[in-house]
This record gives C-alpha cells, sequence and structure tokens, in this order.
C-alpha cells in the first residue's frame, strides 16, 4: 500500500471530516472528529489491511499520518 492509499484509508476511519482536509502531513490529533474510538478504528484499519499491529503508543508517537504510516511500513 502506498502512503497516499493510506491517507485515503485513513480518512475514511472519520464520519465528518471532509475528505479534503487528509494528506501525508495532516497532524491528525488536531482535528476536531479525533479521539480514542478513532484511534481504535485506525488500529483495526491498519490490522487488517497492513496485516500488522500497531499500538496506542505507536499512534502517540506520531504526529502526521505520513508518521504513522511510517511506523507501519517499518515493522
Amino acid at each position: 500500500m502506498t502512503l497516499e492509499d493510506f491517507v485515503t484509508k485513513f480518512a475514511e476511519e472519520f464520519d465528518e471530516t471532509p475528505i479534503e482536509q487528509f494528506t501525508a502531513t495532516t497532524k491528525f490529533k488536531d482535528l476536531e472528529e479525533w479521539g480514542s474510538l478513532t484511534a481504535l478504528s485506525i488500529i483495526a484499519m491498519v490490522d487488517e489491511e497492513f496485516d500488522k499491529r500497531i499500538t496506542g503508543a505507536d499512534i502517540r508517537e506520531s504526529d502526521t499520518i505520513e508518521d504513522l504510516y511510517n511506523k507501519i511500513i517499518a515493522k
């Protein structure tokens, strides 16, 4: 999966935030809709799409969508 594909999949986990707000450099924790349930949705999406496991710590250590993508690729 490319970074662009990941950004699209990431954006699909949000119900109210316009997809145009999502880029590789988006600071996802600053989004109004971001919360613990969204984080769990992202963890589940990564497990399903990448067959890799990320933790809450991985998310906390990431500032942008690209940061999180790079953590996933490195696993």
